[in-house]
């Protein structure tokens, strides 16, 4: 039977001469794959171009329960990209958090709240005016309350360590290496209050951001979601240096 949903693009690759296969986060289904066949056409050479990371798509598909690898009928822009093709900022964001979600999402059914989450702040990105140099970070620390993760302890102000193993802001040094200076956990507990167009508030040096992303990486895979991975992190870091 087909369906019609809305989509994030996380990722294709060539599967033959002619066909492609995408991964993309539906509002419907969760996360799927899908084969994208008769690549030799104009209209599907044209389908092609709407496969990039974190395209945001609406898509037709049949789909079957519990199959690998889904059949897609149609796709097409569910939002015409502004400005992400064109940064090279943006579009490397784009593709490290892209990377990062293929890791993170597991889920094969439909969960609307966290799917909304990603294709609006999405869209927030791709319409921003801002550096949006704070953005990746932002959106990974406010996504952990998606994956039941989300730290506690931020109200405390006399909770100045944010302790990665536990994830909670303590008032003591926690006793083992997982943890966040007093400077990193203040601006985590900031990163987590902002939202996306408050990011401009936050006054971080490059430095400290590849701490804070190293800390984030860290916390994710103390709690089962491994970023210790991916590809495109070293080149994303590169563009921001």
């Amino acid at each position: 039977m087909l369906h019609t949903t809305n989509g994030v693009v996380l990722n294709y690759f060539k599967y033959s001469e002619n066909s492609v296969i995408a991964k993309i986060y539906t509002r419907k289904f969760g996360i799927q794959s899908y084969i994208l066949k008769g690549l030799g056409n104009k209209k599907t050479k044209m389908q092609k171009a709407f496969l990039q990371p974190l395209s945001l798509v609406e898509i037709t598909a049949y789909h079957k329960e519990n199959k690998g690898l889904q059949s897609l009928n149609n796709i097409k822009s569910g939002v015409l990209f502004q400005s992400i093709p064109f940064n090279i900022y943006k579009s490397s964001t784009a593709f490290f958090l892209a990377e990062c979600l293929s890791k993170l999402i597991k889920e094969e059914e439909s969960n609307p709240e966290m799917f909304d989450f990603i294709y609006h702040a999405i869209e927030f990105f791709d319409l921003s005016e801002n550096n949006n140099s704070n953005f990746h970070l932002i959106f990974l620390l406010q996504f952990t309350k998606y994956l039941g993760i989300y730290p506690q302890g931020i109200l405390d102000e006399n909770a100045v360590f944010f302790d990665l193993y536990e994830g909670v802001f303590k008032v003591l040094k926690p006793q083992h290496v997982y943890f966040c200076s007093v400077e990193e956990s203040s601006f985590i507990r900031q990163l987590l209050n902002f939202n996306f167009n408050e990011e401009e508030r936050i006054i971080i040096t490059n430095e400290t951001r590849k701490k804070l992303l190293t800390d984030v990486i860290e916390y994710f895979s103390l709690h089962s979601f491994n970023l210790k991975n991916i590809k495109s992190r070293e080149v994303f870091i590169e563009v921001f240096s």
